[in-house]
């Protein structure tokens, strides 16, 4: 797991900056009941989208478990954030008619004990938005780097924990059912041929992991020989599910 604490400084400019952070808003606002409503942005980091959330009409709330997140996000979100862990959340039961859940579930081993902390402090109606199948994000859209890599993906792609099935499996046991769904780019996120090698050499593609040195080592020179190497190809397209208790 990240050190965020360290991370925090250099979190938002390694990670698309403000163009992702206002595409990601942009998208949980298409999911948001209208009118007055309070929201619990759950793993909130540097508050960069939590502040996009703030109208007079609502009460946004983040919590993050990391000090030096916080200390980002308390600049955003003045007297907005709370120290907690997602899986022990600081708030009442029936408290809150909006949870938000961005780029949080793919990290866990099992989202389960997060995904009940969220349906508990739901209030009846209550949605929970959050992102699923985000490793398949940079293949949502056709490219060339998609078609080399489709079958080392296909034959060893690990069972992911925010898999939409998976959530949405542990979510029907909690009482929440599917009630809408969008996806957003992670502008700016793009890779070129040449950094997709560079990833994968650097051993941080889980399905390349689990693949045999000769795969992967054919799947980097089928790479090398794609056109334009250091121009991006499309940007990852995050999903995004609201929920309904």
């Amino acid at each position: 797991m990240i050190d965020y604490d360290d991370e925090a400084r250099d979190y938002d400019a390694s990670r698309g900056g403000e163009p992702r952070a206002l595409a990601a808003a942009d998208a949980v606002e298409l999911l948001l009941p209208q009118g007055p409503c309070s929201i619990l942005d759950i793993a909130c980091g540097t508050g960069i989208v939590t502040r996009r959330l703030l109208r007079s009409e609502r009460v946004v709330v983040g919590v993050d478990r990391s000090p030096g997140m916080l200390g980002l996000a308390g600049r955003r979100v003045p007297g907005g954030v709370v120290r907690g862990d997602a899986m022990r959340l600081p708030f009442a039961s029936d408290g809150v008619d909006v949870v938000v859940i961005v780029w949080l579930l793919h990290l866990l081993p099992d989202p389960g004990s997060v995904l009940a902390e969220a349906a508990r402090v739901l209030r009846p109606g209550g949605v929970l938005i959050t992102t699923v199948d985000k490793d398949d994000a940079y293949f949502v859209e056709d490219s060339d780097i998609a078609q080399v890599t489709a079958e080392l993906r296909r034959q060893y792609a690990p069972r992911v924990p925010d898999g939409f099935a998976r959530v949405l499996g542990w979510a029907g046991e909690r009482g929440l059912g599917l009630a809408g769904q969008t996806v957003f780019p992670g502008t700016g996120q793009g890779r070129s041929p040449r950094r997709w090698r560079e990833v994968i050499e650097a051993g941080h593609i889980p399905w390349c992991s689990r693949a045999t040195a000769g795969q992967v080592n054919d799947v980097c020179r089928r790479l090398a020989e794609l056109p334009k190497q250091d121009t991006a190809r499309p940007d990852p397209l995050y999903r995004l599910v609201a929920l309904k208790a």
